[in-house]
């Protein structure tokens, strides 16, 4: 298998998207997969407005096409809806060419969020976009249900992982100078984050903040006494994670929230509202607590066992969500372009948990005949 992943989410941007491809273009050449990438690197490009971090390719369907044939790909995967998302999704129809998407961010709700669209617009518009396509990625239970509420087919599952070496509980001591208990966020500083929601709740101890944005500036100046740490990576960020005594998760519109984990491998709790990503992460394992009162759940968070949150972040694996990310691309391409996929004949070929239970998909392993034959050499 020779895959194209085409990508607007990209470097310098810190975010699931990011990280996710990173992982699965690593894995990949563990399971015989060679990998391609086309990012907003390969094309000249624009800040988007009002968010210079995101880079708008200039690109079409057309120069796609002159790269994929220097490429030579045998599967397409798309993992953004911009315009990198766009001209490949455009050279898969022109050539007949098999693709499978993945819906990584609730793009209505932040458009909605910053400019007058209604939601329906854009998700019709979305609905369009993955249809085309043998195969849409989600995330968790929760998001696969509410999409297909929404009309959206071909839904196949695709967990998240952690790197449980990397975060870890540590013995050292972070942040002496501040009062404890220390609730932390991590997180792009941006409108759709909901910080707000954290920085305004009447808690002791302190805030700290992880990451940066463009609304860095206006929840500096709400909140003057939460320390603002800026973006941290490696180490840094995981002793950060290991130094809090509870995670506070305010938003209300991520698909999953990679952050979540982290933080459970750390062996910290987590505090979320009950919604997409907190609810499959953690609702019902004891690790964190969940609130429509946020002030309520971090509160509640403090009394968690940290030994239960790692054992809960133990249970995801980048190893995993390679299997599923590569078995779903093998099965789609094979039942051919544009075809949607039923979702028992998915679920067969997906190991999986329950729809209805809280948890990492994959943890349940079915047999399947339309295994595709990719992987059973691989086991």
């Amino acid at each position: 298998m020779r895959l194209l992943i085409a990508t607007d989410a990209w470097h310098p941007q810190v975010n699931g998207v990011v990280r996710s491809i990173e992982r699965m273009t690593e894995a990949g050449t563990a399971l015989g997969v060679e990998t391609v990438l086309l990012t907003p690197a390969d094309f000249a490009s624009v800040p988007m407005p009002g968010y210079s971090e995101i880079r708008l390719s200039l690109v079409t369907a057309g120069r796609v096409l002159t790269r994929w044939d220097r490429l030579a790909p045998t599967h397409v995967h798309i993992a953004t809806e911009g315009p990198i998302g766009h001209a490949v999704r455009a050279a898969c129809l022109r050539r007949g060419q098999p693709f499978t998407t993945s819906y990584h961010t609730r793009f209505p709700e932040y458009l909605a969020a910053r400019a007058p669209v209604p939601e329906a617009w854009s998700y019709a518009w979305l609905r369009r976009f993955h249809a085309a396509g043998s195969g849409t990625m989600v995330s968790t239970p929760s998001l696969e249900r509410e999409l297909a509420q929404r009309g959206f087919t071909g839904l196949m599952r695709w967990t998240r992982g952690v790197d449980t070496e990397l975060f870890r509980p540590r013995d050292e001591g972070a942040f002496p100078d501040l009062p404890r208990p220390i609730f932390l966020s991590v997180g792009r500083l941006a409108v759709e984050k909901n910080l707000s929601a954290f920085l305004s709740l009447d808690l002791p101890g302190s805030k700290v903040i992880v990451g940066d944005g463009p609304d860095r500036a206006r929840l500096q100046a709400m909140a003057p006494d939460a320390r603002f740490l800026g973006a941290l990576t490696g180490e840094a960020l995981a002793k950060t994670y290991a130094a809090a005594d509870a995670f506070v998760f305010p938003s209300l519109t991520d698909t999953f929230g990679i952050v979540l984990l982290e933080a459970l491998a750390c062996g910290v709790p987590v505090a979320a509202y009950p919604v997409t990503g907190p609810l499959d992460v953690i609702g019902g394992t004891g690790a964190g607590a969940l609130d429509h009162d946020l002030r309520a759940a971090a509160l509640a968070a403090l009394a968690v066992p940290r030994a239960r949150c790692r054992q809960e972040a133990l249970r995801y694996t980048w190893a995993e969500s390679a299997r599923q990310f590569y078995e779903n691309i093998a099965l789609a391409h094979a039942l051919g372009p544009m075809r949607a996929i039923p979702r028992r004949r998915f679920r067969a070929g997906a190991a999986e948990a329950s729809a209805d239970t809280a948890g990492p998909p994959g943890t349940r392993r079915s047999a399947s005949p339309e295994r595709p034959a990719f992987f059973e050499a691989r086991g």
